[in-house]
C-alpha cells in the first residue's frame, strides 16, 4: 500500500521532511503555473517581471532598491523591469514627496485584475485536484497550511539577512 499524506509518521526527522518538501513543492508549483499558462488570455510575462509584479502587489509603495533587495536582483535590472511593466500599463511610479530621486511603485488596477485571475485559475485547479484526495489527505493538507506559512516566513526572513 502506498502511504499518503494522512499516513505520514509524526516521528519524521527534519532532514526527511526537508527532502520531501524539496521534492514535492517545485513539482506542485510547476503544475500550478502550467495550469495558469494554459488558461491565460494575456501574453505570458517573463519570470522576473512576474516576480516583481507580485512583490509590488504585496508591498504597495515599495521602492526599486527595496524590491531589488527582496528579489535578490541588481537595482538597475529592477529599474529596467519597472520601465517595461510601466510601459505595459501594469506598474505605476509615484515620486517621493521628500526625495524626488525615489519612486514608489504600485500595481495598476489592470495588474491587480490579472493577478486575481491567475490566483482564481490556480485555486480552481488545486480545488479540483484536492477533491480527488481522501478526506484524511485533505485534512492533513489543511492542518499543514499554518506550518507551511510559518516556514515561508522563516525562509523569507533568513533570505533577507
Amino acid at each position: 500500500m502506498v502511504t499518503g499524506i494522512s499516513e505520514a509518521r509524526p516521528s519524521q526527522g527534519v532532514d526527511q521532511v526537508a527532502a520531501g518538501l524539496v521534492a514535492c513543492l517545485p513539482t506542485l508549483n510547476r503544475y500550478v503555473k502550467q495550469s495558469i499558462d494554459r488558461r491565460w488570455p494575456y501574453p505570458k510575462l517573463p519570470e522576473r517581471q512576474l516576480a516583481l509584479l507580485q512583490y509590488v502587489a504585496e508591498h504597495e509603495g515599495t521602492t526599486v532598491h527595496k524590491a531589488a533587495d527582496a528579489l535578490r536582483m541588481m537595482p538597475n535590472n529592477v529599474s529596467a523591469l519597472v520601465t517595461r511593466l510601466t510601459d505595459a500599463g501594469l506598474l505605476e511610479r509615484h515620486q517621493d514627496d521628500t526625495d524626488k530621486r525615489v519612486a514608489h511603485l504600485r500595481v495598476t488596477a489592470e495588474a491587480r485584475q490579472r493577478i486575481r485571475q491567475a490566483e482564481d485559475v490556480a485555486a480552481r485547479q488545486l480545488a479540483a485536484a484536492l477533491r480527488t484526495l481522501t478526506d484524511g489527505d485533505r485534512d492533513a493538507l489543511g492542518s499543514a497550511l499554518g506550518a507551511l506559512e510559518a516556514l515561508t516566513r522563516r525562509l523569507r526572513d533568513h533570505s533577507a539577512a
